[in-house]
C-alpha cells in the first residue's frame, strides 16, 4: 500500500510539474509579447516626439520670420534705428550652447529677441539670465547698449506684463505682421 501511495503521489507530482512547466512557458510567451508591445510603444513615442519637435520647430521658424520681417520697422518707430538683423545666432561659451533667435543692431544698439509660440514665465526668466551674460557670451557687443525683446503668438496669463516689468519689449505676432505691445512711454532696460 505504501507503494501505491508513492506511485499516486509521483504521478500527481509529475502532472503538477508538467502543468507548472506549461504555465511557465506561457508566462514567458506573455512576457515576450509585453516586451514586444513595450518596444512598439517606445518606438511610437520616439516617432511622435520627433514629429512634435518638427512641428514646433517649423512653427517657431514661421513666427521668427514673421517677427523679423517687421522688426526693423517696429524698432525704428521706437527710436532704435537698426539696420541689420540676423537669425538663429548660435554661440558656444563655457561649455554651454546659446541660441539667440533674432539680433537686430545698428553699431551702437542691439536688440536681442527671444521668439516663442507660447510665451511662459520660465522663458522670460531664462532669457533675462541670458541677457545678463550676453556681453561675455557675445563680446563683440561689449560696448553696445543691449535691449531685450520677447516675441510671441500666444502667452500664458500675465507674461507680457512680467516681460515689460523686467524691461523687455513685447512683440505680438498677429496675422501676417507683428507689433510692439508696450506703451509708447515704455523705456527698455539696458543690459
Amino acid at each position: 500500500m505504501a507503494d501505491t501511495i508513492n506511485t499516486s503521489e509521483k504521478l500527481d507530482f509529475e502532472k503538477v510539474w508538467l502543468m507548472f512547466q506549461e504555465t511557465d512557458r506561457k508566462f514567458q510567451e506573455t512576457d515576450k509579447k509585453f516586451q514586444d508591445t513595450d518596444k512598439k510603444f517606445k518606438d511610437t513615442d520616439k516617432k511622435l516626439n520627433k514629429l512634435e519637435h518638427l512641428f514646433t520647430s517649423q512653427w517657431g521658424k514661421l513666427i521668427e520670420s514673421l517677427v523679423e520681417g517687421d522688426l526693423v520697422h517696429l524698432l525704428n518707430n521706437r527710436g532704435i534705428p537698426v539696420n541689420i538683423t540676423t537669425t538663429r545666432t548660435k554661440v558656444y561659451f563655457n561649455d554651454r550652447q546659446y541660441e539667440f533667435d533674432i539680433i537686430a543692431e545698428n553699431g551702437e544698439e542691439v536688440v536681442v529677441v527671444e521668439v516663442k509660440t507660447t510665451l511662459k514665465q520660465e522663458d522670460i526668466k531664462e532669457f533675462i539670465e541670458e541677457l545678463g551674460e550676453i556681453k561675455k557670451v557675445l563680446p563683440k557687443y561689449a560696448n553696445n547698449k543691449i535691449y531685450g525683446a520677447v516675441a510671441f503668438l500666444n502667452e500664458d496669463s500675465g507674461c507680457s506684463k512680467l516681460a515689460e516689468k523686467n524691461g523687455l519689449f513685447t512683440i505680438k505676432a498677429t496675422g501676417n505682421s507683428a507689433s510692439i505691445t508696450n506703451s509708447k512711454k515704455f523705456k527698455p532696460k539696458v543690459f
